[in-house]
């Protein structure tokens, strides 16, 4: 999320982004869409600009969190911390990318279905269409994850009780090939889709997903895939070892802001590369 996450040969399809712009809440109950390109389509989302690089909104367009896990309040001791620490370092590392403008925006104004990045979001991503081969390094990174973790916008607009019918924007072959688990409040049995992509449902909140991670990443890594606001909440909770910033030459002004909320964390710089169209930041915690 984050993600936009390629095919085996590495090219990028634009049926196979990650985020998908999520409608407004539906009635309870309400009829779902399945997750192929007729369903983008039927959602007013007709070009590769959709929302499909690491989680680039962090709530839907109804202002609903994302999933119901709720980042340590002041005075309590985040998750990561202590001995947890130390137990954590010897399992897999965890990662996070996203894509961002200069300011701190991860999407921009006015945010809609119809232009679900908001305003002038779409610059934000112009490198992975125009220049993929400049930028190959940074794609493999993204897609070699053992397990993947995500907010409930970013596996569909359904809201309230599942609709057993959907399955994901990403049709029978979602581009992940691994365990993702999805935060919810709601619990569904794991759904298997081709390729090796297992949608795991997980109502305990985000220290729960993330340990399920681990353990289906086992020596891999687990990418964050997003949206904003489960990016937040795993940078709060001290869970994200490496953050790989995306960064634009873009003014967006305003939007969906990456850190909203989130304290100091020390991140420490260990990587930057780039070209004119991004600039690449790796940020490792301490």
């Amino acid at each position: 999320m984050i993600s936009a996450v390629l095919s085996e040969s590495a090219q990028i399809r634009p049926e196979s982004l990650i985020e998908v712009a999520a409608e407004p809440r539906p009635a309870e109950g309400g009829a779902g869409r399945g997750g192929d390109a007729a369903d983008v389509a039927a959602f007013g989302i007709e070009d590769a600009t959709v929302r499909f690089l690491y989680g680039s909104l962090g709530k839907n367009f109804s202002g609903d969190v994302e999933n119901p896990a709720a980042a340590p309040t002041s005075g309590q001791e985040a998750p990561g911390k202590g001995a947890g620490a130390a137990r954590r370092r010897t399992m897999s590392k965890v990662t996070c990318d996203i894509a961002m403008s200069v300011d701190g925006f991860v999407a921009g104004p006015a945010q809609s279905l119809d232009t679900p990045l908001g305003e002038n979001g779409e610059l934000l991503h112009r490198w992975m269409f125009e220049q993929a081969e400049a930028n190959t390094a940074e794609i493999e990174a993204i897609t070699e994850a053992g397990a993947y973790i995500m907010g409930r916008n970013m596996f569909g607009p359904v809201r309230g009780d599942w609709d057993q019918d959907w399955n994901g924007w990403w049709g029978e072959n979602p581009p992940y090939h691994a365990p993702v688990f999805v935060l919810t409040h709601h619990s569904r049995e794991p759904v298997t889709m081709e390729g090796g992509t297992v949608f795991n449902f997980v109502t305990g909140g985000i220290t729960e997903a993330m340990d399920l991670a681990r353990a289906a990443a086992g020596d891999r890594t687990v990418s964050v895939a997003g949206g904003a606001s489960t990016v937040n909440q795993y940078l709060s909770a001290g869970l994200i070892d490496e953050l790989r910033l995306h960064i634009a030459p873009v003014l967006l002004g305003a939007g969906e802001r990456l850190f909203a909320g989130v304290a100091d964390l020390g991140l420490q710089p260990v990587r930057t590369t780039g070209t004119d169209m991004v600039t690449h930041v790796t940020y490792r915690k301490p």
